[in-house]
């Protein structure tokens, strides 16, 4: 258990709880909580089984721990120490633990499992529950068969055996607030069949309920297994150079920022960091879903959780374990998960009605036929037990958490970071995505895309003019240039005297001479610019070039043009854009000429020289005329349009002030991941609603079924279970996200 300070000046407590595995446990958990005085508000995260509740410093961790411990729930000590306790359903909802911390609030997934989780199936409590149950009911038939007088007592306590447990969780439900839970319609249920004399259909019943809850725990924890896949990307230790040049095996949540790393081939990294020595090709394919290795050599950034290839390297790290590329992406969906999307919240809406009405209706139909037209009473009352376990609503409940959970940790897995349902239920409705240029649709770093001499002067003469001119200069422009002569494999003559000359240019002497490296407005002022430099430079510049001139002694030797190039995939990402339908729109405060040069390039119409105020106006105005607009920007300088669409998107969310201002981020900047996020968004609602008519359609056939007297209680079990564990696994097919998907 983890309190940290919330916003509103109370406290928030994060637990991690195990059995909480469909939406009537975590109804139930949330009902509970809710009603204890002090406690302002619930968050519950099922996929992760993580609770958050925000409440008054005088509401203890323990008072709470305590609330759910007696639903029959567990929240485990840190380290897992203490003994479970019956889960959910009457200790039939297996779960996967989730170890409370007394660190600050970290994924809930980062820790080892817990004595309970690890143990065998039969011999965790709801194993004991079912193999018991099942073995009754084996005696009772047995008993029956040999003895039949004895055969009514031997099913009764056959029925009791699973009963008893069930029939305990639902009164402690219900003394929480929650009357309608499904542990209350089954020991209604199971009673009932028991008093009209069925009560060997009772026994099958409890056990086949037992078994379905088991199933149903076990797709929960399919769906739990992608955050902790992600978690459990990391090392355990990692080798730390001192500054001795030593070497020490830690523990990777020692390791901090200015460490300085050795990772030997085939490892996996511990830290995120920046590569010092060594070249390898490192497969990132655990973070980022490429699936061809890259290389990496010294200044190249790499990931936490990727594999190292052939080489050693080392690296200096550049985030602590809190805030590497995992934890944050955990963090994120975890996060995401406790906000609910629209759709949800109608659907718990929907189920809280729901359910009473059908226990209502159950009655009627028990109740009615036999006093209103003399039907047999033994008859209606077991159909009307029937719709009982009916109506159980957690087919219903979980339909949409875990499809939404499910997208989540598959768009985390590839660095499609989104910050909740809302966000993902948005995103799937959007109609037109409008782009920032610089550092989205381009690299964000100028490149030399021409060189030109004058007078005789050699290009290569220009650059290496240009580039002595420039040399130790962390300027953009000082860095493209020194690239390309790195390129070109040109020797740099030394320059003295250099000067930065602002808003102008730089200055200094080479070989002797007086050299500037500028603008052509301020090569003007030092020197003659014959009308054939004026025409060259002014040709560049409507081709969407940078133009700086360099002079030498009065005269100008030559221009250089240098671009922001498009980043290699941006075609490609806007063309599937156009796959799914989606309208495609620029918006950047860019010169004209050089947003049309990349808007022709990529087949989009383009608005350039924009304000940030005047990209807020035209997303709004399109949004005004019905557009649904998904912004998709830098998340520095694109802030206000980010707010003002439907949908913000960052590039290159791994930079906090990305995360906080959009709605969703692209951790790995890449344009084809707007459409792959898209898609998954799309797919998402169309599995959600698959999932709806799944869970009514299924209970509304044995609905009909129960009352033509075709099916009867332990189908009914099928209507609930059944249709929980379908739903769910339906869901889980968004674990896997295909590139065709995308367009």
């Amino acid at each position: 258990m983890t309190a940290i300070s919330a916003a509103d000046g109370g406290r928030k407590t994060r637990l991690s709880v195990e059995g909480m595995d469909c939406g009537g446990c975590a109804r139930k958990i949330e009902t509970a909580l809710g009603r204890l005085p002090g406690v302002e508000g619930v968050d519950i995260a099922l996929a992760t089984g993580v609770v958050s509740v925000v409440h008054a410093a005088r509401v203890t961790p323990e008072t709470l721990r305590r609330q759910i411990e007696a639903l029959g729930f567990r929240v485990p000590d840190a380290g897992g120490a203490g003994k479970a306790h019956g889960a959910c359903c009457g200790g039939s909802c297996g779960s996967h633990a989730h170890e409370s911390t007394t660190q600050d609030v970290s994924p809930a997934g980062d820790v080892p499992l817990a004595g309970e989780e690890a143990r065998p199936w039969w011999r965790r409590p709801e194993g004991m529950l079912i193999l018991g149950s099942g073995a009754a009911v084996a005696l009772a038939y047995g008993v029956g068969t040999l003895v039949p007088s004895l055969s009514r007592p031997a099913f009764i306590l056959a029925a009791l055996v699973g009963l008893v447990p069930v029939a305990r969780q639902a009164w402690a439900a219900a003394r929480a607030g929650t009357w309608f839970s499904i542990e209350a319609l089954m020991t209604l249920s199971a009673s009932g069949a028991i008093l009209i004399g069925a009560e060997a259909e009772a026994a099958a019943v409890v056990f086949l309920f037992l078994i379905g809850e088991a199933l149903e725990s076990l797709a929960a924890g399919r769906a739990r297994a992608g955050i902790r896949a992600l978690a459990g990307l990391l090392p355990a230790t990692a080798h730390r150079i001192g500054d001795d040049g030593s070497l020490e095996d830690v523990p990777a949540q020692a390791v901090r920022v200015g460490d300085c790393l050795l990772i030997r081939p085939g490892e996996r990294l511990p830290a995120d960091g920046v590569v010092e020595s060594g070249a390898s090709s490192v497969n990132q394919a655990p973070v980022t879903g490429e699936s061809v290795p890259v290389a990496r050599e010294a200044g190249d950034g790499v990931y936490a959780g990727t594999i190292n290839g052939e080489g050693v390297l080392r690296i200096r790290v550049s985030s602590d374990p809190q805030d590497n590329t995992i934890a944050r992406i955990v963090r994120m969906v975890e996060e995401a998960q406790e906000s609910k999307a629209p759709i949800d919240r109608f659907i718990d809406r929907f189920a809280r009605a729901y359910t009473p009405a059908v226990v209502a209706f159950a009655a009627v139909v028990a109740l009615m036929p036999p006093l209103l037209a003399g039907e047999p009473w033994h008859e209606w009352i077991y159909k009307g037990l029937a719709i009982l376990l009916i109506g159980c609503p957690c087919a219903l409940v979980i339909s949409t958490p875990a499809a939404i959970a499910s997208a989540l940790s598959a768009g985390a897995r590839r660095g499609l970071l989104m910050k909740g349902g809302a966000v993902l239920e948005a995103l799937g409705r959007v109609n037109t995505v409008a782009f920032d240029k610089t550092g989205t649709l381009t690299r964000g770093v100028p490149r030399v895309a021409e060189v030109q001499g004058v007078g005789g002067a050699t290009p290569a003469r220009v650059l290496a003019l240009a580039a002595a001119l420039g040399s130790g200069s962390n300027h953009p422009l000082s860095r493209a240039i020194a690239e390309k002569v790195q390129e070109e494999g040109l020797a740099v003559p030394e320059a003295r005297e250099q000067e930065t000359v602002p808003g102008r240019g730089v200055a200094g002497v080479v070989d002797g001479t007086a050299v500037f490296l500028g603008s052509l407005a301020a090569a003007r002022t030092r020197a003659t610019v014959d009308p054939g430099v004026e025409t060259a430079a002014r040709d560049l510049a409507a081709a969407g070039h940078t133009v700086s001139a360099l002079c030498q002694e009065g005269a100008v030797l030559g221009l250089i043009a240098l671009r922001d190039e498009p980043r290699p995939e941006a075609l490609e990402g806007v063309t599937r854009l156009g796959r799914l339908g989606l309208e495609t729109v620029m918006l950047t405060g860019d010169h004209p000429a050089a947003a049309a040069t990349l808007g022709q390039a990529l087949n989009m119409p383009v608005h350039a020289e924009l304000l940030p105020d005047d990209k807020v106006r035209l997303v709004r105005e399109r949004e005004a005329r019905g557009a649904r607009v998904v912004v998709v920007g830098d998340g520095l300088n694109d802030a206000p349009a980010l707010a003002a669409a439907s949908v913000g998107i960052a590039m290159g969310g791994g930079t906090d002030v990305a995360l906080e201002t959009a709605d969703a981020a692209l951790l790995h900047a890449r344009v084809t991941d707007v459409a792959t996020i898209i898609a998954l968004a799309r797919r998402t609602l169309a599995i959600i609603r698959q999932n709806v008519a799944l869970a009514l359609g299924l209970k509304g056939a044995f609905l009909l079924t129960t009352l033509a007297g075709i099916t009867g209680l332990w189908p009914a079990v099928l209507a609930d279970t059944g249709a929980t564990v379908l739903v769910t696994a339906n869901a889980l097919r968004l674990l896997r996200i295909r590139e065709r998907d995308a367009g």
